[in-house]
């Protein structure tokens, strides 16, 4: 079959995005830095049914974005976040389940020099299984060792690598040796975009307890400024109500005016002494009962110990 020529591959390629996002309302921008075919393949393969992947040169896709911004205009907000290595995830599914998806697609790989960790990596101690001869190796890495039954042992845990700092080629030799793949590389999740607008991953796990935990906060700031100022506001009405049912109350207390509400307050405030002795037994709970049954047995052991086990007829 004869390949097409590159006109129409670009021509296909233009209405193959455009289509994509006339029918996918959702999209995520990934970044495939350090993903080889064959996990792209992968992932691909990972997600058929679920998601459609598209890569293509950054200059095609703005192209064909600006191409659709009359039908589309929201797509302008895509423009600034196509750089680097990346390319588009499109689905109609929940966004969490895809990005799950998109996540758990990684592989193990070693550390090369001169790339940019990203995570911390830490050698723990151990028997390294190496001979005597490369003690010198660990020596200028400032990796205290010992030799122990002919080989070297990392006496105690080594931060080797920092996050976001390149990796050296003495370390990326020590962890190949160790035989430690302390990087795993997939596709890295930069923007999401749905119903317009462009947003930063880590909403996906904003939850609705968080909501509602935020939703409350204001409430609460809401209500503690309309107390301040006087303003009556939905929020603070209920605390507005009861203020002042304790300023009633306290006037009722401390003068001859009466209601049902009040009764109690001033009955405790007449004979504190009443409420106190209607307590106590509660606060004891059943301890009293226990108590009586304890004396009781006393008494019946000293009595018994009187008699000496003789009655007195005896």
């Amino acid at each position: 079959m004869p390949k097409e020529d590159r006109d129409t591959w670009k021509s296909n390629y233009f209405l193959k995005i455009i289509q994509l996002f006339d029918e996918y309302p959702k999209c995520f921008i990934v970044g495939v830095d350090n993903v080889g075919s064959k996990q792209m393949q992968t992932i691909r393969i990972s997600l058929r049914g679920y998601a459609v992947v598209l890569m293509g040169k950054n200059t095609m896709m703005r192209k064909a974005i600006r191409s659709h911004l009359d039908q589309n205009p929201s797509l302008e907000k895509l423009l600034p976040y196509i750089k680097g290595n990346v390319g588009f995830v499109f689905t109609k599914l929940e966004l969490t389940e895809i990005r799950d998806r998109i996540v758990d697609n990684k592989v193990a790989a070693p550390a090369k020099a001169g790339a940019i960790a990203p995570i911390d990596v830490r050698v723990p101690a151990q028997n390294t299984g190496l001979g005597p001869e490369k003690t010198s190796f660990f020596q200028a890495l400032s990796i205290q060792t010992k030799i122990a039954r002919g080989t070297i042992e990392i006496l105690s845990e080594v931060h080797l690598i920092k996050k976001d700092e390149k990796v050296g080629a003495s370390e990326a030799t020590l962890l190949n040796m160790l035989k430690i793949s302390p990087f795993s590389y997939g596709l890295k999740i930069m923007q999401v975009f749905e119903a317009g607008t462009v947003f930063d991953p880590s909403i996906l796990d904003i939850t609705n307890d968080d909501l509602i935990q935020r939703f409350m906060e204001g409430v609460r700031n809401i209500a503690s400024v309309s107390l301040a100022i006087g303003y009556p506001t939905v929020a603070s009405v209920p605390h507005s109500i009861i203020n002042g049912f304790k300023n009633v109350l306290a006037i009722a207390c401390a003068t001859e005016i009466e209601f049902k509400e009040a009764e109690s307050a001033k009955a405790y405030l007449a004979d504190p002494s009443a409420f106190v002795v209607a307590a106590a037994p509660a606060a004891g709970g059943g301890g009293g009962e226990e108590k009586k049954e304890e004396a009781k047995k006393e008494e019946e052991e000293e009595e018994s110990d009187d008699d000496m086990g003789f009655g007195l007829f005896d």
